[in-house]
């Protein structure tokens, strides 16, 4: 089973399962895939259109983690519903902070 972020020497990877155009912004908790790879589910109201919906994403990751959202960088999954986010920060402090979200 994947979990749905690593400890890196700068900060977390976090893996997301995003959608777009949802009623309103909110994180949802962690949810196993069929796969066995957890992520955290997002939903923004943002429309996936010129970045819009990852802008938002990156917004709302990190008011929940507490970082700003230059701390925030998109790894993969650009105009994918999956995406992994580089969040730089102390890895125990984002943790506890993702730990509560669940």
């Amino acid at each position: 089973m994947k979990p749905a972020f690593e400890l890196l020497p700068d900060g977390i990877r976090l893996h997301l399962r995003v959608t777009p155009n949802a009623g309103l912004d909110r994180i949802d908790g962690f949810e196993t895939r069929d796969d066995g790879t957890t992520v955290l589910r997002v939903r923004v109201k943002a429309v996936p259109d010129k970045g819009k919906a990852n802008a938002a994403v990156i917004a709302l990751v990190g008011k929940a983690l507490g970082v700003p959202k230059s701390a925030i960088t998109l790894i993969s999954g650009d105009t994918a519903r999956l995406k992994t986010l580089h969040v730089s920060g102390t890895p125990d402090d984002l943790a506890a902070a993702l730990a509560k979200l669940g």
